[in-house]
């Protein structure tokens, strides 16, 4: 077997796979949600529907390419996750700042409280286990 044909690493093993099932449930949390909105009320907060629906497809991403594994599939997940916090970071010091910015909360609205602060604890999760997922293909 050549370097090409190689089976990509998994990265869904032990605390991997409660990161994917993590991220599963925000995927299906926030599309459906911000499927709903957009459909039903877009004209009423355009901004955090869209960017619902905006941290539903990260968190797709993110999860397969969990899923996927192997070393690229590691680095755009971790990529994707600093900018998912960085976007949970924006937008919730944005809604703090100014409340009337945002008519209707997003996903990430107050570093996401309405989802029990899962949306910024999981992408700082996430790359520590992406960081030492790295660190143990790396060691023998």
């Amino acid at each position: 077997m050549t370097a090409v044909e190689e089976k990509p690493t998994r990265l869904i093993k032990g605390p991997g796979m409660l990161l994917v099932w993590f991220y599963g449930v925000m995927v299906v949390g926030a599309v459906s949600r911000s499927a709903f909105q957009i459909s039903t009320e877009f004209d009423r907060a355009p901004l955090a529907y869209s960017l619902s629906a905006v941290a539903g497809v990260v968190y797709g991403f993110i999860t397969f390419t969990l899923i996927r594994g192997g070393e690229t599939a590691r680095r755009a997940a971790l990529v994707c996750c600093a900018a998912e916090l960085a976007g949970v970071l924006l937008v919730g010091t944005w809604t703090l700042v100014d409340h009337s910015a945002f008519p209707d909360t997003t996903v990430w609205s107050y570093y996401g409280a309405g989802y029990v602060f899962i949306p910024v604890l999981l992408p700082i999760s996430a790359m520590y286990w992406l960081r030492r997922a790295r660190r143990a293909a790396v060691t023998p």
